[in-house]
C-alpha cells in the first residue's frame, strides 16, 4: 500500500473513532470479580390512628403487616389496644356537643368538603383499593368514585332529615304534638372487613350526618384505605374528635366499646356470627342502640336509604298547649 493510501486510512479511522474508540469500551468494562450491587430493600409506611384530630401511635406501640389479595407486604398498621379504644371514646364525646351542636346545613357543607379532599387523591385511594381487595384499576377507581357520590348523598341529608322523620302529630286535644330527631351520641362502628373503602364510609357518613360523633374500628385485613380517610378527615373541616380511627382485631377492640358506659350506640356490621351476639350482649348493659349484621351480606352499591341514620337517632317529642291569647280571643 503505497504511503498517501495509508494516510487516508488512518485519518478515515480517526474519524470514526478509531483506535481511540475502541480503547473506551475496555476502560468502562468492570474489574475482573466486581459483584452487582445488592437490591434496594424497600421501605414499607407506617399507618397511625387517628384520634381525637391527630396522628397518635398505638399505645402498646404494637403493628402488624398488611398485605395485598396476593399476600405481598404492602405496609404496617397499628395494632390498637384497648386503652386507644378508651382514648377514642373520650375524644368523640369532647367533640360531640360542637359537632351536635352545628347547624345541619354546616354539617352537610363539612361533609361535602370531605367528598371534594377524597376526590382529590382518587388515585391514591384507587390503588390502596385494588391492592386491598384484589381489583382492576378500572374496577378500584369505580369503587372510590362511589365513594364520593356516597359522601355527597349522606351530606345531601343533613339538612332534610328531621322534615322526613320527624313532623306533627295529630293528637285528641288541644295541643301541639311535635316529633324531632336528635342524636344519639357516641357511636362505635364496626367497619366491613370486605369492602374497604365504599364499605366503610357506607357505615361512617349516615352516623356523622346525623350530628353523632364516631369511633370506627376498621378492617384488619384491609385498613389502609381507612387510615387514608383519616388524613382527609384531618385536612377537611371536620372538627378534631368527631371521626376517630382505630386498626386492629374486634376480638380486642370491640368487647370495649360494646361495654363502655359512654358509648351510645354500636354499629355490628364487621363482626361476625357469635361474636355479634356476644357483642349485643355487652350492649346492654347500658341500653345502647344496636344495629346488628345484615344477612344475606349487605351490597354496598346498592342505594343505602336511611336506616342508618335513624338507626342512631332519638326521637324527642314536645307538647305545647293551644288555647287563646288575651282578651282578644287570638288563637295560636
Amino acid at each position: 500500500m503505497s504511503e498517501k493510501s495509508q494516510k487516508s486510512e488512518k485519518t478515515a479511522k480517526q474519524a470514526k473513532g478509531g483506535p481511540k474508540a475502541a480503547a473506551e469500551p475496555a476502560l468502562e468494562a468492570k474489574a475482573p470479580g466486581a459483584s452487582a450491587p445488592a437490591p434496594r430493600l424497600g421501605v414499607f409506611k407506617t399507618y397511625k390512628l387517628y384520634v381525637g384530630g391527630k396522628f397518635p401511635r398505638s399505645e402498646g406501640g404494637r403493628v402488624y403487616e398488611v398485605s395485598d389479595a396476593h399476600g405481598e407486604w404492602l405496609a404496617n398498621a397499628p395494632r390498637s389496644t384497648r386503652k386507644d379504644a378508651r382514648d377514642a371514646v373520650a375524644a368523640a364525646r369532647k367533640a360531640f356537643a360542637g359537632w351536635s351542636g352545628a347547624t345541619a346545613y354546616n354539617r352537610g357543607q363539612v361533609l361535602y368538603r370531605v367528598a371534594e379532599m377524597l376526590e382529590g387523591r382518587a388515585e391514591q385511594f384507587a390503588r390502596e383499593v385494588a391492592e386491598a381487595e384484589g381489583l382492576d384499576r378500572d374496577a378500584a377507581r369505580a369503587q372510590v368514585d362511589a365513594a364520593v357520590d356516597r359522601w355527597v348523598w349522606y351530606a345531601g341529608w343533613t339538612d332534610k332529615l328531621a322534615q322526613v322523620v320527624g313532623g306533627a302529630n295529630p293528637v285528641a286535644g288541644p295541643f301541639f304534638n311535635l316529633s324531632t330527631p336528635e342524636p344519639s351520641g357516641v357511636v362505635a362502628v364496626l367497619a366491613p372487613r370486605e369492602s374497604s373503602l365504599l364499605g366503610l364510609v357506607s357505615v361512617l357518613a349516615p352516623v356523622l350526618a346525623t350530628g353523632c360523633t364516631a369511633v370506627v374500628v376498621a378492617s384488619e385485613e384491609r385498613p389502609l384505605p381507612a387510615l387514608s380517610l383519616g388524613e382527609v378527615l384531618a385536612t377537611s373541616d371536620v372538627p378534631g374528635g368527631t371521626a376517630n380511627i382505630l386498626s386492629g382485631r374486634i376480638a380486642d377492640l370491640g368487647p370495649t366499646l360494646a361495654s363502655h358506659q359512654d358509648v351510645n350506640a354500636i354499629d355490628l356490621t364487621g363482626a361476625d356470627g357469635q361474636e355479634a351476639v356476644d357483642l349485643e350482649i355487652a350492649a346492654a348493659d347500658n341500653l345502647k342502640r344496636v344495629l346488628r349484621p345484615s344477612a344475606p351480606a349487605e351490597d354496598w352499591t346498592a342505594p343505602p336509604g336511611l336506616r342508618r341514620m335513624t338507626s342512631v337517632l332519638e326521637t324527642k317529642t314536645v307538647w305545647h298547649p293551644t288555647g287563646s291569647l288575651g282578651v282578644a280571643g287570638s288563637s295560636y
